[in-house]
């Protein structure tokens, strides 16, 4: 039996976040907007042409799976990566600390700037449309920052959490992480995210932080011509 999160674009799209959904049921994407990530509904034929045909000229996608994903001839293979996706090995207990403040529309701009500088993952200026962000702010500035983007029946990514280079060695990011985790614990679902398995200090953080690898995964950036 295939766990929910060996697939977890495909099943964020087909249930949870159906609403975000482009596509059909041969192959779906999120709004490029918001998330670059799609996902064939198998691996057949039909399937790889569907999501072959998603893109508009230059656009990328991304896929993440269990197994890898053969690269319709159409499209380009940009970039292929393995990650490591890890889950929490229990709930995390709600944290409260003034420091920490809701995100919004109106911070967009600079929570893409934090992202840029320190390459998180994916990340656009409507990155925060599938689900809640938080900061940490110093002298006004944003330093720090984390929030949830993929769900599944049961189950949501704590994703986003990234630290000025200045500020790392304080804690903050670990803040962010117990604070994003708990938020989504008293929710009921249980935390995943994912890193890329070369990261040793990120994945020796999370371990360290109640995390434990799930598996490896598969990540292909693939791109349509111009």
């Amino acid at each position: 039996m295939m766990h929910v999160l060996d697939r977890p674009v495909w099943n964020a799209l087909a249930t949870v976040h159906a609403g975000f959904a482009q596509g059909s049921e041969l192959a779906k994407r999120y709004d490029p907007t918001i998330v670059p990530f799609a996902a064939p509904a198998d691996l057949t034929q039909a399937s790889l042409d569907a999501l072959a045909a998603l893109p508009a000229p230059s656009e990328v996608m991304v896929i993440v799976e269990s197994q890898p994903v053969e690269t319709p001839p159409s499209l380009e293979t940009v970039m292929d990566a393995v990650l490591v996706q890890m889950v929490a090995e229990k709930p995390f207990e709600p944290i409260e600390d003034p420091r920490i403040e809701p995100l919004g529309e109106a911070d967009a701009e600079e929570m893409l700037e934090l992202a840029n500088l320190t390459k998180p993952g994916p990340f656009t200026l409507r990155a925060q449309a599938l689900g809640t962000f938080w900061g940490i702010r110093e002298s006004g500035r944003l330093v720090a920052m984390a929030g949830q983007r993929m769900r599944q029946p049961g189950y949501a990514e704590l994703s986003g959490l990234c630290t000025r280079p200045e500020f790392q060695g304080k804690g903050l990011g670990k803040t962010m992480m117990r604070f994003v985790a708990g938020e989504i614990s008293a929710r009921g679902d249980a935390v995943f995210l994912h890193a890329y398995r070369s990261n040793d200090g990120a994945i020796a953080m999370y371990e360290k932080m109640g995390f434990s690898l799930r598996r490896e995964m598969h990540m292909r950036v693939a791109k349509r011509p111009n």
